[in-house]
């Protein structure tokens, strides 16, 4: 029956729209025509306006970029939408709940909602209630409900409080006898093809709306029936409780919705264990738990307006405390799923390495994958709230996440494909210990000595056999700085691998003329930790991979991810693993968690250290690139 819910839901969204201009319900072909060309009508008065009020600004420096993270974390609780909702709801006291199903792990949409949720009763002065919507045992783990509890601490967010709709079954059931008496609900037992001629369609052909026969039950009829389906002498999809709505509405979350379901597989409940036979549905559930916790603003995203109706209907037809429910766009991200689904194949097929990883967009994958959840948080009030829904590029995404990083977590040198460069010259002990900065913009963070070896190592890319005017790295006879190094080195020669035709090794000496390089490569000495780094790319080439031909799986980039085994890093990684969590100041509450060991590899990234890793075998997840261009290649 929830499964049926759902079609309906969706048939209705694909058919409707609230015009909020002028309060109409249109079709959604009539609505963005209509926005089109009232966007046309204002968008050149606008951009005129906005040119005067806002000349063009000089180009950023970097105090300009530190300046820049530092968006005020309340933006979005002072004007727009949320600031609308707070004017039109008054209240002593706000009172908000995330409520999601315990059903699989949260993902970056859902880290809005939490955001919405707690922010808006935390600016407000007022509480948020963690409430698990377990209303649907066949789905539901505890380990979901411990996963979503970690995930908001987090991500900084304390509930005021922890509860389950299962702590209300019975005053659940009890309204439920309440709505027969007052002759406002009926057992049915039509069938999902009845249902739907019903609803005015059978096999793509449309009809009027009626009422089924059992609607006409009377109000004994109905007690009994629904007290035998909570004594279990119904088969599952057998029989079920209706809501007496308004059949003639053209709003279809208004068409006898159900209240109560026998579920498929009679799963013990993770709470109740198998008192239950019967389960109240979301639309029955949800709204009447939002008034036993005196909720003040039921925040939820815009799949949930046409339920505002309906959500309104049962409080006032049980004549109960009436929440207010306000609806604001949900983020999608394109370019990945969110389908829990899809992502259980992926998990289940070996496709990934489960639900954490880190190409994936679940909060725990890109939590793995080192994103601070201070930047997930940033990145949502950059983007503000409104009515629309929100389709972002994962490009946006990272840039954010690079921006938020770029000043505020140390530099180290990581060398992704070493190849030894000897140097000929001797080294003169005064000058072979080299300090490195972690960063070259605020001298706070210190630094740490790097040796300067006879032999370094350097990234495999940073040597060309054959040198060219448009490449400013390493080739035969040309010169490159080695960075905080006391001389650059000039190549003298190279040698190979007979088989492979590899290059082995690279010999070069110092050259002291005194003129500054073009360009300067980071390095590594010898005797460098060995690591290893896993680099990802998107996991697939369309940026809707739902609708790709054949499938999503269809859809899946083959080199979605880069191993290198014997990566070298620089000396300063102990340092800064011994003195986590990166950024300073995170509201990360496990600073012994690995993903906290945060740093800008030179040149190539930032990075963090992955659940896998020991305290012998390091193994590092790269977060973002330095730069878009370098991600999309």
């Amino acid at each position: 029956m929830a499964d049926q819910e759902t079609e309906h839901a969706a048939e209705a969204l694909a058919q409707l729209q609230l015009d909020e201009v002028t309060g109409e319900m249109v079709s959604k072909r009539e609505l963005k025509k209509r926005q089109q060309k009232r966007a046309r009508k204002l968008a050149g008065a606008a951009a005129r306006a906005e040119k005067e009020k806002n000349p063009p600004k000089p180009k950023a420096t970097p105090e300009a970029n530190a300046n820049e993270i530092r968006i005020d974390p309340d933006a979005m609780f002072k004007q727009g939408f949320l600031a609308d909702i707070y004017s039109e709801i008054p209240t002593k006291e706000v009172v908000t709940r995330f409520p999601p199903e315990p059903n699989g792990f949260l993902h970056l949409g859902h880290a809005k909602a939490i955001a919405v949720d707690f922010g808006f009763a935390r600016y407000h002065g007022g509480k948020t209630i963690l409430r698990f919507d377990d209303t649907n045992p066949d789905a539901e783990e505890q380990g979901f409900v411990t996963s979503i509890e970690e995930t908001i601490r987090w991500l900084g967010y304390t509930p005021h409080a922890i509860t389950y709709s299962s702590d209300n079954f019975q005053k659940l059931y009890d309204y439920a006898e309440r709505l027969i008496e007052l002759g406002k609900a009926y057992v049915c037992h039509c069938s999902d093809a009845d249902m739907k001629r019903q609803r005015g369609g059978h096999e793509g052909k449309e009809g009027p709306r009626y009422r089924c026969e059992h609607s006409e039950q009377d109000i004994s009829t109905n007690m009994d029936k629904f007290r035998m389906m909570r004594d279990g002498k119904y088969e599952p999809r057998a029989a079920f409780l209706r809501m007496k709505q308004d059949i003639t509405n053209p709003n279809p979350q208004m068409w006898d919705l159900a209240a109560y379901r026998i579920p498929k597989d009679q799963t013990p409940h993770h709470r109740t264990g198998t008192q239950w036979k019967i389960y109240p549905t979301y639309d029955f559930a949800h709204c009447l738990c939002d008034s036993l916790e005196r909720i003040t603003h039921s925040l939820c995203t815009t799949e949930f307006l046409l339920s505002r109706e309906s959500y309104e209907w049962l409080n006032e037809s049980l004549q109960v405390y009436e929440p207010k429910q306000r609806e604001f766009g949900r983020l999608n991200l394109n370019g990945t799923i969110m389908s829990k689904r899809a992502l259980a194949a992926l998990v289940e097929e070996k496709i990934v390495r489960g639900w954490d990883d880190p190409r994936l967009y679940t909060l725990v994958a890109l939590r793995r994958r080192g994103v601070p959840p201070g930047a997930i948080l940033s990145f949502i009030n950059e983007l503000g709230v409104t009515t629309a829904r929100t389709f972002i590029q994962v490009a946006r995404f990272e840039q954010s996440v690079r921006k938020y990083l770029e000043i505020t977590v140390p530099r180290l040198m990581l060398v992704l494909d070493p190849v030894a460069l000897v140097i000929e010259d001797a080294i003169d002990p005064e000058i072979s210990e080299c300090r490195i900065p972690f960063s070259t913009k605020d001298p706070e963070m210190g630094g740490y000595g790097q040796r300067l070896t006879q032999t370094i190592f350097i990234d495999r890319s940073d040597f060309r056999e054959t040198d060219s005017k448009d490449y400013f790295r390493l080739a035969p006879g040309k010169s490159v700085g080695l960075f905080q190094a006391p001389y650059p080195v000039t190549a003298v020669s190279f040698s190979k691998n007979s088989t492979t035709g590899q290059v082995t090794e690279i010999r070069a000496v110092f050259n002291k003329d005194g003129k500054k390089p073009k360009s300067f490569i980071h390095w590594v000495p010898e005797g460098s930790r060995t690591v290893e780094v896993r680099v990802h790319s998107p996991l697939f080439k369309s940026d809707n991979p739902m609708q790709a031909e054949g499938g999503f799986k269809n859809d899946i980039h083959p080199n979605s991810e880069t191993v290198y085994r014997d990566a070298l890093i620089s000396a300063g990684f102990d340092e800064v693993r011994k003195t986590g969590p990166w950024p300073k100041g995170s509201n990360n509450s496990d600073k012994d968690a690995p993903e906290s060991v945060r740093f800008q590899a030179m040149r190539i990234g930032y990075f963090t250290v992955d659940s896998d890793a020991t305290p012998d075998n390091v193994v590092l997840n790269r977060i973002v690139s330095l730069k878009e261009d370098n991600a999309k290649n």
